[in-house]
């Protein structure tokens, strides 16, 4: 007989309960870590999240007779079902390798890591987490924090006013667009200034 993992999970955040939309928009970096080409959410992170919503939190796994997996041409595969907001998901995962290949004939221990992968991965299908299996770097609606120094780019700015010819505004230019470490805004902005003191030079006709 199969038993279904039955994960029943109440996210609470400044006292409400969290809707799937602010699942979706929870920033986990800080609880993942990097193996090889893949990123993974931490399973002990996600499950204190859980006991700290519910502590009545339970798991378990899905059987198959009496394996905790399901054989697949002498590979593995694990299943996991979590239950949030009233709604069940079930996930799948093979028993893989660091390569993300799957396992032949995996030992106790890949088999266990799988499972708790599986639980977290099951969890992500409610938001939670979700954006790093869809291959994102920040969930849905954040940007990454700039660090681009403000009064840097007021100096560089002051220095493009300065320069007499293009050649120097060209290469302050350059420094200023380097200093912007790939901030966007900061890069229209220069670009902006730049163009409107190319005019005044006379690059423009």
């Amino acid at each position: 007989m199969r038993n279904h993992v039955c994960v029943y999970i109440y996210f609470n955040v400044f006292g409400g309960c969290m809707t799937i939309n602010d699942l979706l928009k929870l920033n986990v970096n800080d609880h993942t870590e990097k193996k090889g080409q893949l990123t993974y959410l931490s399973w002990a992170w996600a499950w204190a999240k859980a006991l700290e919503a519910d502590p009545g939190a339970t798991w378990d796994v899905q059987m198959f007779n009496d394996k905790c997996f399901m054989e697949v041409n002498g590979t593995a595969m694990v299943f996991v079902t979590t239950q949030l907001f009233g709604k069940q998901m079930t996930c799948q995962l093979p028993v893989m390798d660091h390569r993300n290949k799957a396992i032949i004939n995996p030992d106790a221990f890949q088999v266990n890591t799988a499972i708790m992968r599986c639980m977290t991965k099951s969890l992500s299908l409610h938001g939670l987490g979700l954006y790093i299996y869809a291959g994102e770097d920040l969930p849905q609606g954040e940007e990454p924090e700039s660090s681009v120094n403000e009064s840097e780019m007021a100096d560089y700015m002051a220095l493009f006013e300065e320069c007499v010819s293009i050649e120097a505004l060209q290469k302050a230019f350059v420094q200023a667009i380097a200093a912007t470490d790939g901030d966007k805004d900061w890069q229209k902005k220069l670009i902006g200034k730049k163009d409107e003191c190319k005019k005044k030079l006379g690059g423009f006709k």
